[in-house]
């Protein structure tokens, strides 16, 4: 029986979700304001179109970098699992909408041995969950730990453009540090209804929720703030509109700023206290983090990039303890 716990985001990863290859981006994203969290280099990708019939090059090269990225974690001793493809009848009831199968982290995430599935904002990820449903039936069903969903989302008015009330909570955003949960939100995933939906789920629990309001470039807080072992970080402090939360405001800073956080500068993995995968685009920041003692490992992850995730964002951990 598998073991569910996540205890931090620096604890030694010991099973993680690593995502598929799988997009269909919405003609309506082409010039939508919500696009202002992603780089220049986003407009490289197909719209409109599967990935792997619109550019499948391109597509052959990402999955080349998940590749890579899989072969860096198992060679620590990381056990990997990837979700199932999107079936034809998922693909096709997405429409216009489009759909993604793309970033495991934020579909469902973990605290503790809470495993609890998301709300996601986007109309294209809203059901990016359901090819992580085999995986769960296999190894969370079973396991000795709790599993819930957040209310499935409002049906919003179609000229609304906050795309209704939610409750949104997305993996992304949701920071673990032991009893300590940071939910981050700037309108664009999360909101505080999220929140307010964890904070009820969780402090019962023994955990406290601490929202973290994010400017409005920021996607998710873990393109903001990422946690790479006890009492460091990197962090773009012009991304967090409140400064950085009080239980961190003595962890040691390596800066990032706003620029570079849309570029997904923050979002590495560590894999452990002493290791960490960021891409080589921001080697500058692996030699700060390397000079404090930790290994980093480098995987060009562009085209993953491009598409408004990392590292981070392509995984989501099962098993992370000492």
């Amino acid at each position: 029986m598998d073991e569910i716990r996540v205890e931090n985001e620096f604890a030694p990863l010991r099973t993680v979700v690593l995502a598929r290859s799988e997009v269909m981006i919405p003609e309506a994203a082409a010039d939508s304001p919500d696009a202002r969290f992603l780089a220049d280099d986003w407009a490289d990708n197909p719209v409109g179109r599967d990935m792997r019939d619109g550019a499948p090059e391109r597509q052959a090269a990402w999955e080349r970098e998940r590749e890579r990225f899989r072969e860096v974690l198992e060679r620590y001793g990381v056990r990997v699992l990837r979700p199932r493809a999107l079936t034809r009848p998922e693909k096709t009831a997405a429409g216009s909408d489009g759909y993604a199968n793309f970033f495991a982290r934020d579909p469902f995430f973990v605290v503790g041995d809470r495993v609890i599935e998301a709300s996601m904002r986007f109309r294209h990820r809203r059901t990016e969950v359901l090819p992580m449903r085999d995986l769960l039936m296999e190894h969370v069903y079973p396991a000795d730990c709790g599993y819930v969903a957040v209310p499935a989302p409002e049906i919003p008015e179609p000229d609304d453009p906050s795309l209704g009330r939610g409750p949104f909570l997305e993996g992304g955003d949701v920071l673990v540090l032991g009893d300590h949960v940071f939910v981050g939100y700037s309108g664009l995933a999360s909101n505080l209804l999220g929140a307010r939906w964890l904070a009820k789920y969780l402090e019962p629990l023994g955990y406290t929720v601490e929202p973290v309001r994010l400017h409005e470039r920021i996607l998710h807080l873990d393109c903001a703030l990422g946690l790479v072992r006890d009492g460091l970080m990197v962090v773009c402090e012009e991304a967090l509109l409140d400064g950085v939360p009080r239980v961190l405001r003595e962890w040691e800073r390596i800066p990032v700023d706003l620029d570079r956080a849309t570029a997904l500068a923050v979002n590495g993995l560590p894999i452990d206290p002493r290791t960490y995968v960021t891409d080589p685009r921001f080697e500058d920041v692996g030699e700060r983090i390397r000079a404090r003692g930790v290994e980093v490992e480098y995987v060009d992850f562009s085209i993953t990039r491009s598409l408004g995730g990392s590292f981070r964002c392509s995984t989501q951990p099962l098993l992370r303890r000492s």
